[in-house]
């Protein structure tokens, strides 16, 4: 299959339902919960890795933090280079792969989130990228991966949805789960104006066990799972798996 990751056309389509106005509003909330929960303080190293179009890279700006945000998608890049803007911070924005972005102990703190984790066909490319979280991280670092949660998705799983929006656009959603319940195949279709769109799209779902397994094979010395950014407890009736693993000192 295609990799829909990489196609701009896919991002340009689904972008104004993918990040409303109200899920920027929410990054500053957000960071903050995130900055309680990892016990990072101002004016240390961020990356935010697959950043998208900045909506948490520009918050952390805000607050005093030197900012690294990278993604795949020069779409996404150029929303996120006019936010900072908007916004009058300075932020160091990157076009690169995931897989390959390296800098060794150069960050205080890292964070991927809103399902960016485990796009790739390969479960390797996955801990090729937990290998490198780890390496760019100071010591004593934290690493913050927020993903959707197998053990949620298990139970209200449907095959099909759809979507109304203000603008009478509808989105349509099916899905299937394949390769025994280790990945999650989605096909969206956009009916607008009398045209439709479709994408196919694909990535891994981990369990809690899963992940942290994975992050400490990666060298992360320490992980803790949480069922949100505030660190409530994680289990089979949270939405979100947000795994924050440490560097060790």
């Amino acid at each position: 299959m295609r990799d829909w990751y990489a196609d701009e056309s896919f991002w340009e389509a689904f972008f104004p339902y993918m990040f409303p106005d109200d899920r920027f509003d929410a990054a500053d909330s957000q960071v903050e919960s995130i900055i309680k929960l990892t016990r990072v303080h101002g004016g240390g190293a961020v990356l935010d890795l697959c950043c998208g179009p900045g909506r948490h890279a520009v918050a952390f700006a805000l607050k005093g933090f030197r900012v690294t945000g990278v993604d795949l998608s020069s779409f996404l890049l150029a929303k996120a280079r006019e936010r900072g803007r908007g916004a009058s911070v300075d932020v160091e924005w990157i076009e690169g792969d995931m897989r390959t972005f390296s800098r060794p102990g150069a960050y205080d703190l890292l964070v991927n989130l809103f399902t960016a984790f485990g796009y790739f066909d390969d479960p390797e490319d996955d801990m090729t990228v937990l290998r490198h979280m780890y390496a760019n991280l100071a010591p004593g670092g934290a690493c913050v991966i927020d993903v959707v949660s197998k053990e949620w998705l298990s139970k209200v799983f449907t095959p099909a949805s759809v979507d109304e929006y203000e603008d009478g656009t509808l989105m349509i959603q099916r899905r299937e789960i394949v390769d025994d319940w280790t990945r999650i195949r989605n096909q969206w279709i956009l009916l607008r104006d009398g045209r439709s769109r479709s994408f196919t799209l694909e990535h891994t779902i981990y369990s809690g066990r899963e992940l942290k397994d994975r992050m400490l094979q990666a060298g992360f010395g320490e992980v803790n799972l949480y069922g949100d950014y505030e660190g409530n407890a994680y289990g089979r009736d949270t939405k979100r798996l947000v795994a924050v693993g440490r560097k060790r000192v």
